[in-house]
């Protein structure tokens, strides 16, 4: 399966938590408000494409320079992920209450926040409320790639999202900046139709 010499790695946590403590959002309703904490790239998702384009479609190599990101591409490629572990972890100590997380990786934001959502809920999103990186607006153009795609296979500039009512909305902007993480309101939850409707406000 490999070429000699080469392996894969990876690995698994496993966690405890106490039945009262579990976030899964079974009481989220119509009208909360979705939080967006800023990706810093491709985390690790998407490669298969990633090497389509650049790497045979562009013939690039990881030491090309990409005036778009001010950087060689390799580096761009072998950015560490951004893990939220922290920041929500300190939201959950200072008491404030959060209904829903979803980690935003293979499939983006159209396949993994349905599934923390239930049933009757869906979500509006404005793709105009946060910044998209220029590794995802260089990636759609050299290879023309569709939105559509772009948007279920990449993050987009999204990695986390939290859902929290409008009264805790302030309390957990203010609390992510603190910890040093780019946050915006992205869109709310919607009564009826599941699953994810983008928007430009």
């Amino acid at each position: 399966f490999y070429p000699d010499g080469e392996y894969d790695l990876s690995g698994f946590a496993v966690g405890v938590v106490e039945r009262s403590e579990i976030i899964d959002g079974s009481d989220a309703s119509e009208g909360d408000v979705l939080i967006g904490v800023a990706s810093n790239g491709l985390h690790s998702n998407g490669f298969s494409l990633v090497r389509k384009v650049f790497f045979e479609g562009a013939g690039m190599a990881v030491d090309t320079h990409i005036e778009d990101f001010g950087h060689m591409l390799g580096e761009e490629l072998l950015r560490p992920t951004s893990i939220y572990v922290k920041p929500v972890l300190e939201l959950l100590k200072k008491g404030i209450k959060i209904k829903a997380m979803a980690h935003i990786t293979g499939g983006g934001i159209l396949d993994n926040l349905p599934r923390v959502l239930p049933p009757g809920l869906g979500a509006r999103v404005d793709e105009n409320a946060w910044p998209v990186q220029p590794v995802f607006e260089l990636l759609a153009r050299l290879g023309n790639v569709p939105h559509e795609e772009m948007r279920r296979t990449f993050n987009m500039g999204i990695g986390y999202i939290l859902v929290s009512d409008t009264k805790n909305t302030d309390k957990i902007l203010d609390s992510l900046d603190k910890s040093g993480y780019d946050c915006y309101i992205i869109g709310n939850l919607t009564k009826g139709a599941e699953g994810v409707r983008y928007e430009s406000a």
